[in-house]
């Protein structure tokens, strides 16, 4: 009898250790190891700020965010020795008294993100601001935006190990 059991327990071991497999992709499960995602509009599809789109714009995600997605927005605010100046939202202008001018800002849902201008006189921001205006959008989930200092696009990228290859370039 000790024997069977003796046998069993061999047997068992071994099948036991049959249950694991290789290991996932990094990251958290069922996530597919990313952790982070970067959109960009192109430059043949500049966003504009005007009257007839009420100084807003409209971007639609090609995939439903998570609850625990949160979303951040940069704007390229200009180049500096060949690299990208991006100018986190919300931004705010002020005028020459201190007062405000008008303000970039942003809300989203689940499917898409509206990017907007507020003001009390928007017709009179300069076209600099309104027009040929490209945005970064970031989607990451909620834990990693309390980790790391969201103000600085650089650091953000950094610490999702993204590389400006892996930006989706967006068209809609």
């Amino acid at each position: 009898m000790k024997k069977i059991f003796t046998l069993l327990a061999v047997i068992g071991m071994f099948g036991f250790q049959g249950c694991t497999g290789p290991e996932g992709p990094p990251g958290a499960p069922g996530q597919d190891g990313l952790i982070g995602i970067v959109y960009e509009n192109t430059s043949s599809n500049y966003y504009n700020f005007t009257s007839g789109n009420n100084f807003k714009v409209r971007f639609n995600f090609p995939n439903t965010l998570y609850d625990s997605d949160v979303v951040l927005v940069y704007r390229l605010g200009g180049v500096d020795n060949g690299k990208a100046i991006w100018e986190f939202l919300p931004e705010t202008y002020y005028q020459l008294n201190d007062a405000r001018d008008f303000s970039f800002n942003f809300n989203f849902t689940y499917s898409y993100v509206d990017i907007y201008l507020s003001g009390t006189d928007l017709i009179t921001v300069p076209n600099e601001y309104r027009l040929n205006q490209i945005f970064r959008i970031v989607v990451v989930p909620a834990d990693f935006a309390s980790t790391v200092n969201t103000n600085n696009y650089l650091e953000v990228m950094n610490a999702l190990d993204l590389k400006e290859s892996q930006v989706q370039k967006i068209n809609f």
